[in-house]
């Protein structure tokens, strides 16, 4: 008998996410918006979401160790609590002085919450589910979080824009409470581990080695996965963090309505990969992710070629928005699938564990390339082309290189 999908937990799950993303987009887009009015550069921006994104990369691998030992129930509550009162002290505490201090704390502090949050909600997912339900269940949270994306962007702006940066942060820490609320209602099953005679450092670092043997030696495709989409993440994360935005408010002009549109934009393309992906659920092999992840790059270089052609900003805009667009629908069938294969193929008691190490490793590339990103986007701000075009040239061909691997892949029936 085929497993039923919307079982009552996923769908707590699915409705958890959709408030506690379209908090953390309306939140994180008045932020964005906000610091570049205030400092106008892309390097002290890009500057700040690297030193916030830290905290995630080095400590995920806890959090993943506490989603596979604790009560993964108890610690969403709490987390998404902690977030909810979180913002709302940021708020409280701005003063208009120490504005660009209280979001950088802010940012930091939200990275250390999502270090635990984010592998905890992924080993959820397979404990729910089960075979080709895993994949419909990553796309349909990769779904809901693009519905989130879509709407709270726009809604972002234009709250943004009317009210100003205090009234966004108390509606996302509103969302935040939501999402805590709703998770008090799902169950699930938990074990206590043995815990090594009440030793925590022990119990640390053996299931920190254990991790690192299952995927260094047990399962190095894992390992390879998660290279190669760290590779690309250094160059799509900081055309898409950094250069977004940069692109639409700087280099174009346009206010926080254009960017929360063209967020909005990459929300639908999101939903439309998340839809596709499930559709190819069964029909879409392994080997066939290099050319998916070869189209990333295609895309980013029309983005580029915009610039080099006579036209105003408008068109400029409008064939930036299109090549971001087609980026974020390829990037969402590569992550879906990927992410799926890691956790079909990890045992259960390890889940936490292995997926906090997906989210280290890719995201450790993540500040050198908003560092870098935001340096050049700086330094060629008035030929934007000559750090779009190579980016996506790029991409191309760590998609291409890949070919072999994800054919091995496939020949091995993974």
């Amino acid at each position: 008998m085929e497993q039923k999908l919307f079982t009552r937990n996923f769908t707590l799950l699915v409705l958890g996410q959709v408030s506690s993303l379209f908090g953390n987009y309306i939140l994180r887009l008045a932020l964005s918006m906000y610091v570049l009015e205030v400092t106008g550069s892309a390097a002290v921006f890009a500057g700040i979401l690297s030193v916030a994104a830290l905290p995630a990369i080095l400590l995920s691998p806890l959090g993943g160790i506490l989603a596979d030992r604790a009560d993964r129930r108890k610690i969403m509550i709490s987390l998404d609590s902690l977030t909810g009162i979180s913002v709302l002290c940021a708020a409280v505490f701005l003063t208009g002085k120490n504005d660009v201090s209280v979001i950088s704390v802010l940012l930091i502090l939200l990275s250390v919450l999502g270090a635990f949050e984010t592998p905890t909600v992924q080993a959820c997912i397979p404990q729910m589910l089960s075979g080709d339900n895993i994949i419909k269940g990553n796309a349909v949270v990769n779904q809901t979080a693009s519905v989130s994306y879509l709407t709270a962007p726009l809604l972002g702006g234009i709250l943004y824009a009317a009210f100003g940066l205090k009234p966004v942060m108390y509606a996302s820490v509103i969302c935040f409470f939501i999402t805590a609320f709703l998770e008090c209602f799902i169950i699930l099953g938990y074990q206590p581990k043995d815990g090594y005679g009440g030793n925590v450092l022990s119990m640390v670092r053996e299931d920190f080695f254990s991790s690192v043997r299952f995927i260094g030696k047990e399962q190095t495709d894992i390992m390879k996965i998660l290279l190669l989409a760290a590779s690309s993440r250094f160059f799509v994360m900081g055309v898409t963090l950094v250069g977004l935005p940069f692109i639409v408010r700087t280099i174009l002009g346009l206010d926080a309505k254009y960017y929360g549109g063209a967020e909005s934009a990459l929300a639908i393309a999101t939903i439309m990969g998340s839809i596709a992906a499930g559709f190819m659920t069964g029909k879409l092999k392994s080997g066939s992710l290099s050319w998916v992840l070869a189209a990333i790059g295609a895309c980013i270089i029309p983005a580029g070629m915009a610039f080099l052609l006579p036209s105003d900003g408008l068109i400029k805009y409008g064939v930036n928005v299109a090549a971001f667009c087609g980026m974020q629908a390829a990037i969402s069938i590569f992550s879906i699938f990927a992410v799926s294969m890691i956790q079909q193929n990890t045992p259960e008691h390890l889940t936490g564990r292995v997926m906090a190490f997906t989210s280290a490793i890719t995201m450790c590339a993540q500040p050198a390339g908003q560092m870098v990103y935001g340096f050049l986007f700086d330094r060629f701000s008035e030929a934007a082309y000559l750090v779009l075009i190579p980016t996506g040239i790029i991409v191309c061909l760590i998609g291409l290189f890949s070919s072999g691997f994800f054919k091995g892949m496939e020949r091995r029936g993974i």
